[in-house]
């Protein structure tokens, strides 16, 4: 995402921060002018000491929660540190999820009655199972996945490339747009083209998928194995990335790092690969933005790797894949 300067100093301050390191003033964001205020005078979300949201209070609002708090339906009671730190992190995650929705312009709507969007952030009790995913403009999220060596062990059981909380509420937000964006419009029938017919059984497809070995033919056309199991599944998971893509182009450019090289190999590849960041990924057509991506996850995988650390975007976007992102592309441009 984009940069944040503290009002009075002018100091860089992260998006979660609650207070600038270098004067000392405290901070408040607000969604509507996507900048960091100083709190003074402003009406804050009231989960801020709680879990530490730093947003302002949404304009009249009764409960006096921000923008991405009020959206939450159902979160822990009590104050159990454990319970409470889990949702702390989801919250953070959230936080990030609804800027960017703000900033690509989708719609972000309050659940009232039947219409809308919902958070249901729990952690299991007593039994009682929780199972992260969406049902009709309500999103459940796991707080157990705020636990890393959990959420961990779960990634590499499951055989996946990537795991975040972050992710989760990308994964999950992108069956809510489908359903609210491609579901009954004119733009079924491309959807089909592209991702296969949403209305053979899911439940069918879900056991499946997780009954049996699931497809090993799936690099060319899916951007995971899991967007195999079904057309729903695929779009959550192409929805997905292209939020993550989106993301990461606007802070390259925000940051003002560009990429240049292969340097010192012979042509084709010597200064072959130049990427500079996207602060508007309306601007560009999907084939202009995977050009700059393709340099920056080049990138950002040699850096990962000169730590000793995995590749920070694991993942092969093919023709198929890069079609399937500029269905998303569009849809995100003229969400009406």
């Amino acid at each position: 995402m984009r940069v944040f300067a503290c009002p009075r100093c002018a100091a860089w301050v992260e998006f979660e921060d609650l207070v600038c390191l270098l004067c000392g003033t405290a901070l408040a964001y607000t969604p509507s002018l996507d900048e960091m205020l100083a709190s003074d005078g402003q009406v804050l979300c009231r989960l801020r000491d709680r879990i530490s949201c730093n947003w302002i209070a949404w304009p009249g609002g009764s409960e006096h929660e921000c923008l991405s708090c009020r959206l939450s339906t159902e979160r822990p009671d009590g104050d159990d540190p454990v319970a409470i730190s889990q949702l702390a992190v989801a919250e953070y995650a959230k936080r990030r999820l609804v800027r960017q929705l703000v900033h690509l312009g989708l719609p972000v709507e309050r659940r009232e009655g039947d219409d809308g969007l919902a958070f249901v952030l729990k952690s299991p009790a007593g039994g009682e199972q929780v199972r992260t995913g969406h049902a009709n403009g309500v999103i459940t999220i796991n707080l157990m996945e705020a636990n890393d060596a959990r959420r961990e062990e779960l990634r590499i059981r499951l055989g996946e490339r990537y795991r975040t909380m972050l992710g989760h509420a990308r994964h999950e937000i992108g069956h809510y747009y489908w359903q609210v964006l491609v579901d009954g419009t004119h733009r079924s029938p491309g959807f089909r083209d592209l991702f296969g017919d949403e209305r053979q059984d899911y439940g069918s497809a879900l056991a499946s998928h997780y009954g049996g070995e699931g497809s090993t033919d799936w690099a060319a056309e899916h951007i995971s194995q899991y967007a195999t199991m079904h057309p729903w599944e695929d779009f959550a998971e192409t929805f997905a990335h292209y939020l993550h893509i989106a993301d990461a182009l606007e802070t390259t450019a925000a940051v003002g790092v560009s990429v240049n090289g292969p340097t010192g190999v012979a042509q084709p590849l010597a200064g072959s690969i130049r990427s500079a960041g996207l602060a508007d990924i309306a601007a560009k057509s999907m084939l202009q933005v995977l050009a700059e991506w393709h340099g920056f996850s080049l990138a950002m995988n040699a850096v990962n790797r000169s730590m000793g650390e995995p590749d920070l975007y694991p993942f092969v976007i093919t023709p198929a894949i890069a079609h399937k992102l500029a269905f998303v592309h569009d849809l995100v441009r003229q969400p009406g």
